[in-house]
């Protein structure tokens, strides 16, 4: 028989968390760990790595060939480009202190796209092979280019069999077209709620004023379209952070039951309000008093709410092809599954990328769109964009789970080859994948409750949390 490589790291109570290059995971004691290593892996042993897609006997055979499609099944390979990002404007009637993208005023001139830019846009759209597309629209603030972004979602319904399309608005000053604009079926609303009303308004609205103004019009837009049409996201300041139920109360009281936490993202021009070393204890222990205040909320509940990130996490850990969110894919191939085109009508591979540029630290584009796609400059950095045969990854349990941002590594350190340990992404992301595995194997009914919930199972299932005794 043999035994696929195991990876391995202390769990804290005494076991050891195993996982293999597929994502099968189980503990035990550091007794197997010595029989394993020295080669001396006794009939029970074999019995439960048989049992549980661990080994195979030969190398053709059904167990090696399942294990094959498990493990081909974790990497994502990007088809046909069906997602956009445009940003028809950079102006913007707020001044957000930790805005990346270094908004411009609302009534600045040449920051807009110009018809012949939209033209190109357009074309460029027509000449995509895929037959379904989404559409994001970012800025600055979109409405104020509400023209721009009909024109484009009309012709994407008649070209295109399938269509969706989200708005990234800061919902402040809302006209009667752009109401009408939000309330078409296709079409689904983003926005900025920062914790609660106090951070919200320090952060981003200033005043009293224009802070009840957006609470106002999230609040109608909520009442209009749903809150599967509406989702709302805080930014927050590690420095300041709110207590995690003022943020759960904010959310639920309108009827929002996803909540996405984001620190102040270090990119492009944020960069010149927070320190560059962020840190990542001081977030991960609010995210871990997060997760568990959501649990403790959901215990009596009646409509239990979630931590977006978290949830994706742990969907990569329970079953390949989990691969929604973009920027934790592995591989993350740069300019392929999407890509963005800002106001002057410039690709970049990412937002983020978008960032790096504008801020001089890396020419990270690809073309334009009156000149056409260049993917030549992301050549070398896409033959670094996966973790499988990394130095630093090889023997972390968690790789088969996680990914690679070197977008986010060229920002913070201006290179991609500090080891991973050191990098704020790797930091934030096995804090992740252990509060993930705490949860799993916890006998706390409350956090099975939360668990199964946030997992999609009608009811805990033990049968996930294996322990090889």
């Amino acid at each position: 028989m043999s035994v696929f490589p195991l990876k391995f790291k202390p769990f804290g109570d005494g076991t050891l968390l195993f996982a293999d290059d597929a994502g099968g995971f189980f503990k035990a004691d550091v007794a197997f760990l010595e029989r394993y290593a020295g080669n001396g892996l006794n009939p029970n042993d074999e019995q439960f790595l048989e049992d549980n897609g661990h080994s195979f006997r030969e190398i053709d055979d059904l167990a090696y060939t399942g294990f094959a499609y498990r493990w081909a099944n974790r990497l994502y390979a990007p088809t046909n480009l069906d997602y956009v990002i445009l940003v028809p404007t950079l102006r913007c009637n707020l001044v957000c202190g930790y805005c990346q993208v270094s908004r411009v005023n609302e009534n600045a001139p040449g920051f807009d796209w110009d018809e012949g830019t939209l033209n190109a846009v357009l074309q460029f759209l027509d000449g995509l092979t895929t037959r379904a597309l989404k559409v994001e629209f970012q800025g600055g603030e979109p409405l104020l280019k509400l023209e721009m972004l009909e024109r484009v979602r009309d012709f994407c319904r008649q070209r295109f069999d399938h269509t969706e399309f989200v708005v990234c608005t800061n919902l402040q000053a809302v006209s009667d077209k752009a109401w009408s604009f939000l309330s078409a079926p296709d079409t689904f609303t983003s926005t900025s709620l920062d914790a609660n009303a106090e951070t919200h308004e320090r952060q981003r609205t200033i005043t009293a004023e224009k802070t009840q103004e957006f609470l106002s019009n999230l609040r109608q837009a909520v009442d209009r379209f749903g809150t599967t049409k509406v989702s709302a996201l805080p930014t927050l300041d590690v420095r300041n952070l709110p207590e995690p139920t003022s943020v759960i109360e904010t959310f639920t009281s309108f009827g929002l039951r996803s909540i996405y936490l984001r620190p102040v993202n270090y990119q492009g021009f944020a960069r010149k309000r927070f320190a560059a070393k962020d840190s990542a204890a001081d977030w991960n222990a609010y995210h871990s008093a997060f997760i568990d205040a959501l649990i403790e909320y959901n215990w009596s509940a009646n409509e239990p709410v979630e931590e977006y990130y978290f949830v994706h996490c742990l969907r990569r850990v329970l079953r390949a092809g989990h691969n929604g969110h973009a920027d934790l894919r592995n591989p993350n191939i740069l300019g392929h599954g999407y890509l963005v085109i800002d106001y002057d009508g410039t690709f970049y591979p990412t937002d983020e990328a978008r960032m790096v540029t504008r801020v001089g630290q890396f020419d990270l584009s690809m073309g334009n769109v009156q000149t056409g796609l260049d993917r030549t400059a992301l050549d070398i950095l896409n033959a670094e964009a996966s973790n499988n045969f990394h130095p630093d990854c090889v023997h972390c349990p968690y790789q088969a789970f996680c990914g690679v941002d070197l977008v986010d590594d060229l920002s913070r350190y201006g290179r991609i080859d500090l080891p991973k340990h050191l990098t704020d992404f790797c930091q934030r992301h096995t804090h992740i994948f252990d509060k993930v595995f705490e949860l799993i194997y916890s006998a706390d009914p409350k956090v099975q409750k939360s668990l199964a919930i946030w997992a999609g199972m009608p009811e805990y299932e033990a049968a996930l949390a294996r322990v090889h005794q």
